[in-house]
């Protein structure tokens, strides 16, 4: 049941995206902002954690869980260094992610070779 949840709400956070692509004239650029603004937000209003806790792995892979760690990284940095913490809080919390996809960006580059058309 994890699985199918997690397909599903993950699934629906994808067809979502696809209709602001298809449907707006929103850049994909625009759209992950959203995704991660969205995030931020429900995180922040505490809102994000129990849809974590439904939905598991479809809520904490898309972008908006990335936005969740950030704000959860801000109020934990916030009550623990004070108002240093809404500067390093995030970056803090989403260090670990963000350094994975660079490294695995890097890998890419350089064991892929990208073939003309």
């Amino acid at each position: 049941m994890d699985y199918l949840k997690a397909f599903l709400i993950g699934g629906g956070t994808c067809v979502i995206g696809q209709v602001l692509i298809n449907y707006t004239k929103l850049t994909p650029a625009r759209i992950l902002v959203i995704f991660v603004v969205t995030g931020v937000i429900l995180g922040a209003v505490g809102v994000y954690e129990p849809f974590l806790e439904f939905a598991g792995a479809g809520a904490a892979v898309p972008l908006t869980g990335f936005g969740n760690v950030l704000a959860e990284g801000v109020k934990k940095a916030v009550e623990e260094e004070g108002m240093l913490g809404v500067l390093t809080g995030g970056l803090t919390a989403s260090a670990a992610g963000v350094t994975a996809a660079m490294l695995l960006g890097l890998a890419a580059a350089i064991f892929i070779k990208p073939k003309d058309k």
